[in-house]
């Protein structure tokens, strides 16, 4: 491993090995059966947008178009909580009650995040907030004794099986 890392030493291994083994595991999770913490690095979106589809996909078997709104609104949320909480981790919690899905994302910082008015979103940040508002069914932010959690939430469309 020494000679592919280009000269690295092991001690400098260390971190990434870490950050691989907690996504690893973070994956192997359910995240409705509890919160999952993930580190705040811009690659945590993808592991909590893999652990969204799986859970709604998957699990329990929600229609696709769902599911694809639901990784785009997670990602969202990660990304303000990995570029503005500030903390070294943050959580992710995935519910589901009777006709709804609820997604969670937990993070120390007590600062309430702002939806921007949308002539003052650019074309590459600033619309994260007006995705979930428009996406989403319901969403808010929950002020906690250590920080805050913010949240959306979906209904599941009751449909008809096809004959």
């Amino acid at each position: 491993m020494h000679a592919m890392m280009g000269g690295m030493s092991a001690a400098a291994d260390a971190p990434l090995r870490d950050v691989v083994e907690r996504a690893e595991d973070a994956l192997s999770r359910d995240p409705s059966a509890g919160e999952i913490r993930l580190p705040s690095q811009p690659s945590s979106a993808r592991i909590a947008r893999r652990l969204t589809e799986r859970q709604l996909k998957q699990r329990w078997m929600l229609p696709p178009e769902l599911a694809e709104d639901a990784v785009l609104l997670v990602s969202e949320l990660v990304g303000n909580a990995v570029r503005h909480a500030g903390a070294p981790v943050f959580g992710l919690r995935i519910r589901r009650r009777r006709g709804w899905i609820r997604v969670e994302v937990r993070d120390p910082s007590r600062a309430l995040p702002c939806q921007l008015p949308v002539r003052d979103m650019d074309v590459t940040s600033g619309r994260g907030l007006f995705l979930v508002d428009t996406l989403a069914d319901r969403w808010g932010v929950d002020l906690l004794p250590h920080g805050k959690c913010t949240w959306f939430e979906m209904r599941i469309a009751c449909r008809a099986p096809h004959a």
